[in-house]
């Protein structure tokens, strides 16, 4: 890349990072009310972003080969039980996956 283009993508990269920053303070100042399409996503939008990443997790795990997903049940135990213990979905996510790669990289 020349200086040129290393400019002009460290000012695109800035400049999109600040309008995706900055924007929702814009559109959604503190003296009105949040659209009701917008608190809908609030509340769905976890949920299921949660729901496709134990899809993507687990869309390649085979009970028929190597392990038989004995590291990724045991994780997932070890997400719902921590969740619903601490209720926080980082420490959960966090905890799942600190397990999962002890289980692989000592256990299996």
């Amino acid at each position: 890349m020349t200086v040129t283009q290393q400019i002009i993508t460290v000012a695109a990269v800035v400049l999109g990072t600040m309008l995706t920053r900055f924007l929702p303070f814009f559109l959604f100042p503190a003296g009105r009310e949040t659209p009701r399409y917008i608190q809908y996503l609030g509340r769905a939008l976890p949920p299921a972003v949660f729901g496709l990443l134990v899809v993507y997790c687990l869309k390649n795990v085979s009970i028929l080969k190597g392990s038989h997903g004995i590291p990724e049940l045991i994780a997932i135990a070890a997400v719902v039980a921590l969740h619903l213990w601490k209720r926080q979905m980082l420490l959960s996510i966090a905890g799942g996956t600190v397990l999962y790669m002890v289980l692989v990289q000592t256990v299996f």
